[in-house]
């Protein structure tokens, strides 16, 4: 913008009258242009009231001409013209000069993440430096308030032997009730370390729930019971679960509500409130502290004791839909009985018995999968099958003869991890890899979260979430087991078999479901150690996948 003052004479000048000088002057810190003209008569003298100012203002809504606070109206917008702010990039966003080897080994030397070898997944879940003193005072002001609520010795964890992972469980269970919007977690190993154990207990809470209902419905296809999981579970129902606790005042310190942030009382994107969110954070870390420091049997008592979770309530219930008729038997533990948790809690498997998880075993393969024994998929495509997953192992029994029905019974569960819907599973409808491929999903889940637990030490949960996100694609375990040639000994029925040939991408959703599948039968035979030995060698999860290519 412009500001010009001409000074003119509007009259010709006179011989006798002085010459009227022209001054002119421009500014750029003002809106609208001004103009003055002085009029200058015969008179030479300096108070001559002959002189005339015209002004005219372009915007008559500004300010007075004069008025002081226009003036730094104009300073300021000719500032901001001039010297622009300039916007620095949020400090998270900053590059920081690395350490150097010697501070980088001190620094990891000296974190309780490696300070127990004979326990990695529980040593990569402490914090990454020591406790300082405002973390200890919230231990002494809320921890045994938190363990009356839970159930356990009110007596400091540090008491047990280093032998005993739940020596370390008071630091854990400190670290589960830091959600985000406390102010403790503004230290990086608080916020880090709350939030790798929600990303371990989601996957512990899963696969616990599969574990129990595969085994208490042993009839059952896996969406009704997928149905029952989110009913106990989702989202929507684990602030009730926190109240019925009585942990409300430990998840937030407060009993009014209203004193939250605003960011806080917003409802998030999927709906709900900040609140909700919080309280599933610290459910799910909840339940990795405690499956790290007691195992998966202290999961079951705090899931179905303390917080009171009833299988049989009608707001878990599935929606009613059309049953197939099962009519083949089921083992003998199952029969006019329903599990409790009480049974799965406390199962041991016998000494000699023939799987890592024989009643588990039973409910996934029925037994009437012996009929398939000796037909053509058992001598043509099994050994191959069992060639390239490296099956049978080499296990020392005390008898032959269970050496010997192991391997029996694996390859009636390899043939069945292969039996597609669309072949039996309308007149049998366990006839199929279904309930082998929902316990598959879940151990697969929970090994990979481990996995990436104990590899990346320093990574934060949501970043842990997003690559195990990654790496289990549905499209991904359907590559891995098309690798392999496998998916050639699929069993389809003639119809379904017709269409796939043509089809492939009605084909790749089978081949991931029977590559889960397999891993089910893995854990439920051998062991989780087994399905790590196919997930990273076999299959090779952890292989770098290539980018698609565009062609034009």
């Amino acid at each position: 913008m412009e500001l010009s003052s001409p000074f003119i004479s509007l009259q010709k000048p006179k011989p006798y009258s002085y010459p009227t000088p022209d001054l002119s002057f421009s500014s750029s810190f003002s809106p609208f242009p001004l103009q003055i003209h002085f009029k200058n008569s015969k008179s030479t003298s300096p108070t001559s009231p002959k002189i005339r100012i015209l002004a005219v203002a372009v915007d008559p809504k500004e300010l007075p001409q004069n008025s002081p606070q226009r003036l730094l109206k104009e300073l300021a917008e000719r500032k901001k013209i001039t010297s622009p702010r300039k916007k620095f990039p949020p400090k998270k966003f900053i590059l920081k000069p690395p350490l150097d080897d010697a501070r980088l080994a001190q620094r990891f030397l000296n974190s309780p993440q490696l300070s127990l070898q004979s326990f990695p997944l529980l040593s990569s879940c402490l914090p990454s430096s020591r406790l300082n003193n405002a973390d200890k005072a919230w231990i002494d002001e809320f921890l045994l308030e938190a363990k009356q609520a839970l159930g356990y010795p009110l007596e400091p964890s540090d008491q047990y032997g280093d032998d005993n992972p739940a020596k370390q469980f008071d630091t854990l269970l400190y670290l589960a009730f830091q959600h985000p919007s406390c102010e403790r977690t503004n230290a990086r190993h608080v916020r880090s370390g709350h939030s790798r154990l929600w990303f371990l207990g989601q996957f512990v809470l899963e696969f616990a729930l599969a574990e129990y209902f595969l085994q208490r419905y042993p009839r059952e296809s896996p969406a009704p019971m997928r149905e029952r999981v989110f009913g106990l579970i989702g989202k929507r129902n684990l602030p009730q679960w926190i109240k019925a606790a009585s942990l409300q005042n430990l998840v937030f310190q407060f009993d009014d509500m209203d004193r939250l942030v605003r960011k806080e009382r917003e409802p998030p994107v999927k709906g709900g409130r900040k609140q909700d969110q919080l309280k599933w954070s610290v459910f799910w870390a909840l339940f990795g502290a405690i499956y790290l420091c007691y195992g998966m049997p202290e999961v079951y008592r705090v899931l179905f004791e303390v917080f009171g979770m009833d299988p049989e309530h009608e707001d878990c219930q599935p929606k009613l839909r059309r049953q197939l008729e099962d009519v083949d038997y089921v083992s003998v533990e199952f029969e006019d009985k329903k599990i409790s948790w009480q049974d799965v809690a406390t199962y041991k498997p016998p000494e000699d018995a023939l799987f890592a998880h024989p009643r588990l075993f039973r409910a996934c393969v029925p037994p009437g999968m012996h009929r398939f024994r000796g037909n053509i998929w058992d001598y043509d495509s099994k050994p191959q099958v069992m060639q390239a997953l490296g099956y049978p192992l080499v296990v020392t029994d005390r008898i032959p003869d269970i050496t010997k029905a192991r391997n029996i019974e694996l390859g009636l569960g390899l043939q069945l991890c292969f039996l597609h819907p669309s072949k039996y599973k309308f007149e049998h409808p366990r006839f199929c890899y279904e309930r082998l491929e929902y316990v598959g999903q879940k151990i697969q889940d929970i090994v990979m979260a481990e996995r990436l637990l104990m590899k990346h030490l320093d990574a934060p949960g949501k970043w842990l979430q997003e690559k195990h996100r990654r790496v289990l694609m549905n499209k991904f375990c359907g590559r891995y087991l098309r690798d392999k040639y496998l998916h050639r000994f699929i069993v389809y029925s003639e119809q379904v078999q017709d269409l796939y040939e043509h089809n492939r991408r009605l084909r790749n959703p089978a081949t991931t479901a029977v590559q889960q599948a397999i891993h089910g039968l893995s854990y439920l035979v051998y062991g989780k150690p087994d399905v790590r030995r196919l997930m990273f060698e076999v299959f090779d999860f952890e292989q770098i996948q290539p980018k698609p290519v565009s062609r034009p």
